[in-house]
Formats: C-alpha cells, sequence, structure tokens
C-alpha cells in the first residue's frame, strides 16, 4: 500500500468518528482541503463514494461503513502499535488520571503507586475515589479500576488483584445484642447498612451469597444509607449494624477484635479488580508505563512468595 492510501485511511477514519473535515484536519495538523483531497484520491483507486458531503453534513456512504467496520479493528491496531513504539523514545510526564473505588489505592494499590512516581518523577498521578459504577471516559480519565462483573465487552482489562471475597459484618456489641445470624435469609431480622452508589437511586440492598454452589440474594433493609466503603465500615465499628464489604476493607479490624465475620460458610467471590481502557483510545506513554509496572512489581512480589 503507499502511504498516500494510508494516509487516505487515516483521513477516511478520523472523519467518520468527527463527522468534520475540519476536526479530522486539526487532528492530523493540515487543512481541510488536504483532508478532503486524501479522501478523494482514496475513493478514486477504490471506484466507490466513501462519504457523502453537503453543505451541512458529513457521512459516510454504505460502502464507506462497510469497509470501515472490516478495516477499522486493524486500522486501530496499526495506529496504536505505532503510538506504542514512538512512546518507548519518551520519558512518560503529564498526568495519569485513574477512577477506581474507594479501597483500592489504601488496602491494594498504594505500594505500586509509590514505586511508579519514584521511578517516573514527570508523572502525576490523579486518583478519584468513586464507588459508583459512572462511565469513567466521559470525564476524562484514562482508565479505571473495577471488579470484573461490570465489565463492557469491549475494554482492555488488565487484572491488579484477586480473587476478591465480599463478606458479612458487625460489631461484637451489635452481635451480642441482636444476636448473630446463622443463614443470610435471617439478615431479614437485623438493621443492615446499605450502600449507594453515586447521587441517584442506584442502592445495593440485594446481597449475594452461596450456599451449595448457588448463588443468590438476600433483598436485606436497613436505616442507614452511606455512599462509600470507609463510612460503611466505620459504621459498623460503632454498632449501627451489618455490612456488606469487600474482605481488605475490614482485615484489619477484624483481626483486631472491632468486626467479627459473620457468615462466613455464604461467601462469594469476584475474580478480581481489574484496570480497564478502551481499545479505541489512545494509551498515553503514562498509562503504558504504569501498566508495564505494574506487571513488573506484580511479577517481583509473586517470585519472592
Amino acid at each position: 500500500m503507499k502511504k498516500d492510501q494510508f494516509d487516505g485511511l487515516i483521513a477516511l477514519k478520523l472523519v467518520a468518528e468527527k463527522r468534520s473535515f475540519t476536526a479530522a484536519a486539526n487532528e492530523l495538523n493540515v487543512s481541510p482541503a488536504a483532508v478532503s483531497k486524501m479522501i478523494s484520491n482514496l475513493e478514486d483507486k477504490m471506484g466507490v463514494t466513501l462519504v457523502t458531503r453537503t453543505t451541512r453534513t458529513v457521512n459516510l456512504s454504505e460502502a464507506g461503513r462497510i469497509f470501515l467496520e472490516q478495516a477499522g479493528p486493524a486500522m486501530n491496531q496499526i495506529i496504536n502499535a505505532q503510538e506504542n513504539a514512538i512512546s518507548f523514545g519518551k520519558s512518560p510526564s503529564g498526568v495519569l488520571r485513574i477512577n477506581m473505588p474507594a479501597i483500592l489505592y489504601p488496602y491494594y494499590l498504594r505500594p505500586y503507586i509509590d514505586s511508579f512516581l519514584k521511578k517516573y518523577p514527570d508523572v502525576s498521578v490523579d486518583i478519584f475515589a468513586d464507588d459508583q459504577a459512572s462511565d469513567v471516559f466521559e470525564h476524562g480519565f484514562d482508565a479505571g479500576v473495577r471488579t470484573d462483573d461490570i465489565l463492557a465487552k469491549d475494554l482492555v482489562a488488565l487484572k491488579l488483584f484477586g480473587p476478591i471475597q465480599f463478606v458479612t459484618a458487625a460489631s461484637p456489641e451489635y452481635l451480642k445484642k441482636n444476636g448473630t445470624p446463622k443463614h443470610p435469609k435471617e439478615l431479614l431480622n437485623h438493621n443492615c447498612v446499605r450502600h449507594r452508589f453515586g447521587t441517584g437511586t442506584n442502592l445495593y440492598d440485594k446481597w449475594e451469597f452461596e450456599e451449595d454452589g448457588t448463588e443468590f440474594r438476600v433483598n436485606i433493609k436497613g436505616n442507614l444509607i452511606l455512599n462509600n466503603s470507609f463510612n460503611i465500615r466505620e459504621a459498623a465499628i460503632h454498632g449501627a449494624g451489618v455490612i456488606y464489604t469487600e474482605l481488605g476493607n475490614i482485615e484489619k479490624d477484624i483481626k483486631e477484635g472491632k468486626l467479627k465475620q459473620i457468615l462466613n460458610a455464604f461467601v462469594v467471590e469476584s475474580s478480581g479488580y481489574y484496570l480497564y481502557y478502551p481499545h479505541k483510545q489512545h494509551v498515553s506513554p503514562a498509562l503504558r508505563a504504569f501498566i508495564n509496572h505494574f506487571k513488573e512489581e506484580k511479577a517481583g512480589v509473586t517470585k519472592k512468595k
């Protein structure tokens, strides 16, 4: 393939994504006329119209749509490979923004972030603690961290930690006063602290358990609703009721006797926490460096064990 043909493919891809010759031109740092000529040359060589143009709109023709559906993934791979190769010659810098549940940084990621920042002093890591399962890329984040059950299929996912146990616990004082449930269904007779995700109506009040290999849910109730794992932990320590949380959030409290894990025979597991980012998104040198650093550090920890 000649260079001008490849340039035309890139121009076509950008015009399709941005629905604008001007926006595509700005991305390529050329004039709109140059973009139009690239696509016209590609259409001449292929013998079909790929883009329909009016004074107000720019759209793919049916031939253009089918062509990009088939060729788009390969073009993305070539572009990403080129960008990744270029990034090896640059020292990572700038801001790396990651959205993750509140408990991830203190209980799991802190040592990896610390060593990463020492290795790459020109990078700033901006971590936003967020228990809400929101679309992080709409808010300008480079990547997010979530459990596997809410990841979309069109994302690149790197497993960070796992498996992760989700457990039920309460303070010894609460259990002494209210009794210890022996089966999850007995939670219907207990005050349970519920978790709200975000500012909407997304309330986590159906707790998941497993019995004899079968998962089931209990629709719990309670008079206290909180929106992050730290506050839920604090509430349980002070006797507010029964909580359902990731084991790492309360493991130290269990060892210190502040909380008691209950319903151990019914614990469920998630395969783990994953760092994720879109296939089509440009992977910045900072994010690529962090991914490689995490893999190297995790491999080192595994060897030591």
